[in-house]
């Protein structure tokens, strides 16, 4: 990716590793599985985004290459306590997981209690930076909000506390809920988390134009299981249009 004055140039490439390639449903098989390894490789994506249990199954099958292995913790509701989510991202990162996406306890937020959604930031924060010292790699910590269920003040008030206690990224969905992501819902995170935090989109993102419109709105990831005919479709308007990249 190109930076300019004002906007970025975008190869294929580039947006691909946007994409956080995914399967997070109950019945996945290791076909299945496998199958979403072989396309991340294949399509160059960022990551395959999968639930906790078979990290070590796609782990294995993506080691040597640069795509990472996404652990959902206490996913799809959040309902599960603290010692809870921090074991459970601790278990996933031990098995091959280098990457973490959590969902916040709504029950909380909703109650206004902050000290208590910091205080799980914190940790699951920390048990990411103990892997990373331990690793020497990233390991991006994300916070699902499930924007959908939350009014915008109670957003912001997530988005501040992420600018102190400093996840890699802010959230929108878990695309289980009754809502996915929304360009509104993008700018109103990026806007309050500024640089400090990133931003990624994720549900309901099914076709090229909202996957530009989220990454001209502040998204520097994207979630989603139609990656690839996300990348066809560009591709094919690329060729179509004889350019190599975009500006966005």
């Amino acid at each position: 990716m190109e930076k300019g004055t004002n906007m970025a140039r975008w190869t294929i490439d580039d947006l691909a590793r946007l994409v956080d390639h995914t399967n997070i449903h109950a019945d996945a098989t290791e076909e299945d599985l496998a199958k979403l390894c072989n396309e991340a490789k294949e399509y160059h994506f960022k990551m395959v985004a999968i639930n906790q249990v078979p990290v070590k199954f796609c782990s294995e099958r993506l080691k040597g290459t640069d795509i990472d292995t996404g652990a959902a913790i206490s996913f799809p509701l959040g309902q599960t306590s603290i010692a809870s989510k921090v074991f459970e991202t601790k278990d996933a990162l031990a098995n091959g997981a280098n990457e973490i996406d959590y969902v916040v306890n709504l029950t909380q937020v909703k109650a206004g209690n902050w000290d208590y959604v910091e205080d799980e930031m914190r940790q699951i924060v920390a048990a990411c930076q103990e892997a990373r010292e331990a690793t020497g790699l990233p390991i991006p910590c994300k916070v699902i909000l499930e924007t959908c269920l939350l009014t915008d003040e109670e957003k912001v008030k997530i988005c501040e506390i992420a600018t102190r206690v400093k996840p890699t990224f802010v959230k929108t969905s878990t695309g289980c809920s009754t809502g996915g992501a929304t360009v509104e819902d993008v700018k109103l995170m990026k806007a309050t988390v500024g640089d400090a935090v990133q931003v990624k989109a994720s549900g309901g993102i099914r076709d090229a134009d909202t996957f530009l419109d989220m990454v001209r709105a502040g998204a520097t990831r994207i979630g989603c299981s139609a990656g690839i005919p996300i990348i066809e479709e560009l591709k094919r308007r690329f060729a179509e249009q004889g350019v190599d990249s975009i500006e966005l």
